[in-house]
């Protein structure tokens, strides 16, 4: 979900207590946008082994109605602006509508199913749980909440970042709902409030990412809080989708305009001001930026669609899933300083 920009303060991960959201790409479902209003935001900030759940209230200035979606150039800062805002304010319909799929303790990448139980992307989960974890665009939590479960004895190693305040007010909700307690955190994923080479591992399933028009910055913060060798894990739209209609039955399957047009998919008010902005990388635009920031790519998973899954999410679904790739997930390590 996307970023705004604050202050960093440097802290480790041992200052947080102890005890997407997978796809999200291209909109899920295309809806008016509720008005913002007061937005709340929690962050969990720790007293000893105990979490205090802290709200904020930010009033925003209501957004229009929607009015034109397409793809165009917008200004940065707008557009990085938009995906908070827009989470903020459909972070419940979201939850509603997708909730089910992404279980309140479970670990999906993505809208193919792939859980991390059977793929162990990020390792041998016995081994990862022992290590300091960092998710970051965690929405409501599911995947760290699940990698906490499988790790009893070494919980206080795992956090969860979002931007999005509604989408943490939804984490707290499913910790109430599920008896868990997932240490939580509101942070720009491009400026993240974690010392240097804090973290042994940090991974986001379609969090992030998609929502930022620098992420090149992402990468590189990444690579500023893990330590040399820590691994980088993250699942995105697989950049050949932009090329066709966000459409999951056969109208989807005729590519309509060019896989280098890498303006992004915007949406406006009918004041002309961003309600949601989703930007698109190539694949080398992808390897390029983690090259950038410090990282080898150990491998890129292009998952199938699976026989007999007939969940159909935004543009995901089984009659173009069969034909073409709807996820890439990039499996990367740091191995050394970020390049200019």
């Amino acid at each position: 979900m996307d970023q705004e920009e604050g202050s960093r303060e440097t802290c480790d991960t041992a200052d947080y207590p102890i005890g997407g959201g997978a796809g999200g790409s291209k909109r899920p479902r295309r809806r008016e946008p509720r008005a913002r209003g007061d937005r709340l935001a929690v962050i969990l900030s720790a007293h000893g082994a105990c979490g205090v759940c802290q709200t904020v209230r930010v009033t925003d200035d209501e957004p229009g109605r929607l009015a034109h979606a397409g793809y165009r150039d917008v200004p940065a800062a707008a557009g990085g602006r938009a995906g908070r805002s827009w989470w903020d304010a459909n972070a419940s319909d979201y939850l509603a509508e997708h909730g089910e799929f992404l279980g309140d303790v479970d670990f999906c990448w993505c809208p193919e199913g792939v859980r991390e139980a059977d793929a162990q992307l990020l390792g041998v989960t016995t081994e990862v749980v022992t290590h300091r974890v960092l998710e970051i665009g965690a929405g409501a939590g599911q995947c760290s909440r699940w990698l906490r479960r499988r790790s009893p004895g070494h919980a206080g190693s795992i956090v969860a970042t979002d931007v999005s305040g509604g989408m943490l007010a939804g984490a707290v909700e499913l910790d109430r709902r599920t008896g868990s307690t997932t240490p939580l955190v509101q942070a720009d994923a491009r400026s993240l409030p974690f010392a240097d080479a804090c973290f042994d591992v940090v991974f986001t399933a379609f969090g992030a990412l998609p929502f930022v028009p620098d992420a090149d910055r992402v990468h590189r913060e990444v690579a500023r809080v893990l330590r040399p060798g820590g691994r980088w894990v993250f699942s995105v739209t697989h950049p050949i989708r932009w090329a066709f209609p966000d459409d999951p039955g056969r109208g989807g399957l005729t590519a309509d305009r060019s896989y280098f047009d890498r303006r992004p998919y915007v949406e406006l008010d009918d004041a002309g001001r961003v309600l949601y902005a989703e930007y698109h990388r190539t694949i080398g635009d992808h390897v390029g930026e983690v090259a950038a920031a410090g990282f080898m790519i150990e491998r890129i998973v292009e998952p199938p669609w699976p026989h007999g899954h007939d969940e159909v999410w935004g543009g995901w679904g089984p009659v173009r899933g069969e034909l073409l790739p709807g996820t890439a997930i990039f499996v990367t390590h740091l191995v050394g300083a970020p390049t200019n």
